[in-house]
């Protein structure tokens, strides 16, 4: 018999305005712990040097990380122009630099090919498997690797500022799995004056604000009391772009364990993914077919 994982049966998200310098794991970690929850996730790493959204997912709502995971997110980054970087961003080592400076016009015209369905190569140092094993393992040990390209749908691209010769700043909306380390040094190999990411910051993930973000200092003053708690968003909002459907009483017993189950669905078409809810409460996740869902994904909120 397997041991019981201890804490709260607590479920929703809260958003955290991760700092500089942390890992998102770390960040997850600390979540848990000023919860005291059973189990925690969270939608989308961003780099220890990186901040800004990083959106935790506490108890059920674990199961509903892809839904947002899949949202449109955007990012503020800076591009140091004129230094190519073994791990794209300004911790790692120079290997290659230039004098060329682009101007403004330049950098716009560039940026244009990085504007819709696109082929990116992720950096040296990253998550990405090769072989069984991550790359930024094998980076470490100056293990040089062919990383194959992944799409990428990236909304906008923009120049927003220009604080000097050396740098520019970018504001990009962009679906899942993009590197923004990719972009810097990829930008920087159009303009043939190479580029790193000097700084980077997530604004919004899907139905999540940075603004609405709670620093490591509030998580630890509120850790472990009703005011923290009041923090909590619901699990819900991980399904801002699924349609909603309402199942009957007996429909939802039935989704709970994990059958097809009746729901009412008007405006939704046959094959559609949606969530189903009763009294107010998320159920499952699945697909509609003729009247009922047939769940991928059960939810057991405790309340």
């Amino acid at each position: 018999m397997g041991r019981r994982r201890k804490g709260r049966d607590i479920s929703g998200w809260l958003v955290v305005d991760k700092p500089a310098g942390i890992t998102s794991t770390s960040v997850v970690n600390k979540v848990r712990w000023a919860f005291d929850a059973k189990k925690a996730g969270h939608a989308g790493t961003l780099d220890p040097d990186a901040t800004g959204v990083l959106a935790v997912a506490l108890g059920e709502a674990t199961k509903t990380v892809p839904y947002v995971t899949d949202a449109l997110k955007a990012y503020e980054f800076t591009v140091r122009l004129g230094q190519a970087t073994n791990t794209d961003d300004a911790e790692g080592e120079v290997i290659a630099q230039s004098d060329l400076r682009p101007d403004d016009e330049a950098i716009k015209e560039a940026l244009q090919s990085f504007i819709g369905d696109i082929e990116q190569v992720p950096p040296q140092f990253s998550a990405v498997k090769i072989d069984g094993e991550r790359a930024y393992k094998r980076a470490r040990d100056g293990e040089e690797m062919e990383i194959a390209a992944r799409p990428l749908y990236v909304d906008s691209l923009l120049l927003t500022d220009r604080p000097d010769a050396d740098h520019v700043m970018l504001e990009m909306v962009c679906g899942k799995g993009g590197y923004v380390r990719s972009v810097a040094r990829d930008l920087g190999a159009a303009l043939g004056c190479f580029g790193h990411v000097r700084e980077l910051r997530r604004t919004w993930s899907g139905p999540f604000d940075a603004a609405d973000g709670l620093t490591l200092q509030q998580i630890d003053e509120m850790a472990k009391t009703p005011a923290l708690d009041a923090h909590i968003k619901p699990l819900e909002i991980a399904f801002t772009d699924l349609p909603e459907v309402r199942a009957t009483q007996e429909g939802a017993v039935r989704l709970r364990n994990g059958n097809p189950g009746m729901v009412m669905a008007p405006g939704v078409e046959y094959g559609d993914t949606c969530w189903a809810s009763f009294d107010g409460r998320a159920v499952a996740v699945g697909t509609y077919r003729s009247g009922e869902l047939h769940p991928t994904r059960v939810l057991k909120i405790q309340d």
